[in-house]
């Protein structure tokens, strides 16, 4: 037997799905005399009689019926090809591992993540909160295929991409006197008991830097590896605090009142992404989806504090 043309199949099927010739040269696009040529070829290479004419059409034969069985078959697997393919393309299915810094995972991200996969309903995800470090030892071991880390990044083979920065914001007690001004600065802190994130961390440099500088004294009694445990000791009452302004939006309702500070204190963080390959394109996506959101919500944050 002679080699069976994937046209001659489609000729086939669209006659058997059209009942006519006719209307599977209109399904296939080409000529009437082109789908029956491919028939006839199929026909011959086949040594069987697939159709028999009746008046001015064409009724399929037990061969044809038993054949277009295995052929429906065939073409079943290959739309599921195409529209798996669709769905890549798409970037609507798959999986995607992300870890995510504690400010960042404790209500922002898994809402924008919520947002992202209700678009692609194919698409699964693994969610962890861990602290920078950790999310750039997972990125650089491939355990994840995204990781949002503080800067500076400490490994730097990792390829990155930085993402808008927001400016850190003071986080008093519901009813402390400092929440009658609408801007503070260093010199408020003057004597305040002072809840800190751990000595050594990026951010408690940059804070300790600017009260360093102004040469204001606070009251240091706790310090905390997490922005979430020190907005929780601050909703209590002991004491105020600079923090990230994601996690002081997920306590604006829990106890904790937000005010802008200046001179501002910018918290920078970066997409990384493992070495030994590409980003994968939902990857990049996400990156691209959160690049906007977080713009929106520097222009919420510079509405919300602005003077008067």
């Amino acid at each position: 037997m002679g080699r069976i043309n994937s046209r001659q199949v489609e000729a086939f099927r669209a006659t058997m799905l059209t009942g006519s010739v006719t209307e599977a040269a209109k399904l296939m696009v080409v000529t009437q005399p082109a789908v029956s040529r491919l028939l006839r070829d199929f026909q011959a290479l086949l040594k069987m009689e697939l159709f028999e004419r009746r008046g001015t059409g064409l009724v399929p034969t037990a061969a044809a019926m038993a054949l277009y069985t295995e052929v429906e078959r065939s073409f079943v697997g290959l739309e599921r090809i195409t529209a798996a393919a669709e769905e890549i393309r798409g970037r609507r299915t798959g999986s995607l591992r992300i870890a995510a810094l504690p400010a960042l995972a404790n209500g922002y991200l898994p809402r924008l993540a919520g947002h992202f996969l209700r678009e692609r309903p194919n698409l699964n995800l693994a969610f962890f909160g861990v602290i920078s470090p950790i999310v750039v030892d997972w990125v650089l071991n491939n355990q994840c295929d995204i990781g949002f880390a503080e800067v500076p990044i400490a490994h730097s083979g990792l390829p990155s991409l930085r993402l808008p920065a927001l400016a850190r914001v003071a986080v008093l007690p519901t009813g402390h006197h400092l929440a009658e001004k609408e801007v503070l600065e260093p010199r408020d802190f003057e004597g305040e008991t002072f809840i800190s994130l751990s000595a050594g961390s990026s951010s408690r440099h940059l804070v300790d830097q600017v009260f360093h500088r102004s040469d204001v004294r606070r009251v240091l009694r706790v310090e905390t590896t997490l922005s979430e445990i020190m907005c929780g000791m601050v909703s209590s009452g002991l004491g105020v605090s600079i923090c990230d302004p994601f996690t002081a939006q997920e306590f604006a309702t829990r106890g904790v009142v937000v005010r802008r500070f200046l001179p501002r204190i910018d918290f920078e963080f970066s997409a990384v992404f493992p070495a030994q390959r590409s980003p994968s394109p939902v990857a990049l996506d996400l990156v691209e989806t959160m690049r906007k959101a977080l713009t929106e919500l520097e222009d919420e944050f510079t509405r919300d504090f602005a003077p008067g």
